[in-house]
């Protein structure tokens, strides 16, 4: 090429899917990998009922299946859930409120994408790499964060929130992800009401990823931003991927409040629908299965069923790490994932985990000769070791090391085993440099 022509990256890298290629150069050596790096339940085993196959085998039937869908996306869908957000009474919508985009990945590179360089979202630390990755390659700038706390259950430092807006002039919006992905964490009412209420009397604009909102256990409550919005601009993104599980028809949507009543925020939301109109549409087969899956007699149950699964898993999971030395553990309330942070200094580059096999041996060697976080190190020999794949917590944006894993396991006894098998490499890995 006459000069370089690639965009200079953030150095930030997407390591759920990342780390995908070490576990692969693995399996050509013939170890069995142990997927816990990414929130597919469908890749853990869930496996999609009957009556929702059948839902999309008769909408295969439908001409309308196969062609565009509005731009916003499907008129009955829209309408379809701007009812659902009204019939709770705290805040009313219409479809003209909700645009579909492909999958919440599509949604969130687009609401970033169309905020000024120069003004900031304010986000959770740790927080998930995708929100991360599309405000910072926005600004070409660090991220401005609150921190979660994990010696307090991973609940978010508010007082930190309000000082951070009060004194960042470039912060317009506040990014809550609830039930939170990594931690878990599931906000109560009170604590979503007050970070409404920074963002009225400091002239935000609020986003809600509530793509876990339904997946709550364990005793916990929260409520939809549709409860406590009142009139702060906001945005709520939410998607079938989790919830149905459908994460490979890439179908996410957002709903759009208040922008009658500002208009700064209404000419953003404008400026998101431009960008929305050069790609034409999002996909046409999930938005139409969406009213006749959730409104379906058996959808609730089967919901609920799989909601106690994952309660189940989270408290195996809690019962073996708890008392682990060396590590510090919640348990698991929301979403599907446990993240378990090592205590301070408890980690260097001398530690290691026995591996037999020799080339794989020396390929983690080689990975790990470079400089890399303490975590990954951990994280890159836990694999090799074992073939267990899970996120190092550092790849989510905190100096805290520690690593994510899932909560999807199907096999109770093949998921605790993974635990068991966890809290024994951990131990070995820390104490090995004695």
């Amino acid at each position: 090429m006459r000069f370089d022509i690639a965009k200079s990256g953030s150095g930030l890298v997407y390591e759920i899917r990342n780390i995908v290629s070490v576990a692969d150069r693995l399996k050509r050596s013939g170890i069995e990998v142990i997927w816990e790096n990414i929130g597919d339940p469908v890749q853990k085993g869930e496996k999609v009922p009957d009556w929702m196959r059948e839902v999309l085998i008769d909408l295969l039937r439908e001409d309308r299946t196969y062609g565009y869908s509005p731009t916003k996306g499907m008129d009955v869908t829209r309408q379809f859930l701007a009812d659902m957000v009204n019939k709770r009474g705290k805040v009313q919508i219409g479809p003209d409120d909700i645009i579909f985009f492909n999958g919440l990945g599509d949604a969130i590179a687009r609401a970033y994408g169309a905020i000024r360089v120069d003004a900031r979202i304010i986000m959770p630390e740790p927080t998930y790499s995708t929100h991360l990755l599309a405000e910072v390659l926005h600004a070409s700038f660090p991220p401005n964060t609150y921190r979660m706390n994990p010696y307090c259950d991973w609940s978010p430092d508010i007082n930190e929130l309000e000082r951070k807006v009060k004194s960042h002039k470039a912060i317009v919006g506040i990014l809550v992800i609830n039930p939170d992905n990594p931690t878990g964490f599931v906000y109560p009412e009170e604590m979503l009401r007050r970070i409404v209420e920074i963002a009225r009397t400091y002239d935000l604009f609020i986003i809600f990823d509530e793509t876990y909102h339904h997946i709550v256990f364990n005793g916990k409550t929260t409520v939809p931003l549709s409860d406590i919005i009142g009139d702060v601009p906001g945005i709520c993104m939410k998607g079938i991927s989790k919830e149905f599980p459908w994460p490979g028809s890439r179908c996410g949507w957002m709903e759009i409040y208040n922008a009658d009543k500002d208009e700064t925020f209404a000419r953003y939301i404008d400026a998101i629908l431009t960008q929305k109109m050069s790609e034409v549409c999002s996909t046409t087969l999930p938005q139409m299965a969406i009213p006749r899956i959730m409104a379906h007699p058996k959808y609730q149950g089967y919901l609920e069923e799989r909601v106690r699964h994952y309660e189940k898993l989270s408290n195996i999971a809690y019962r073996v790490l708890k008392d682990l030395p060396y590590v510090m553990v919640n348990k698991t309330c929301g979403a599907f994932y446990m993240t378990v942070v090592f205590n301070d200094a408890v980690l260097n580059n001398r530690q290691c985990l026995p591996i037999d096999q020799e080339d794989v041996r020396q390929y983690i060697q080689k990975l790990v000769s470079q400089p890399v976080e303490p975590d990954k190190r951990f994280v890159y020999y836990l694999l090799g070791a074992t073939g267990i794949c899970v996120i190092p917590l550092t790849s989510f944006f905190t100096d805290l090391p520690g690593f994510r894993m899932t909560l999807l396991d199907r096999d109770e006894a093949k998921f605790e085993q993974v635990v068991r098998t966890l809290a024994e490499k951990i131990v070995a890995y820390v104490e090995s440099a004695r």
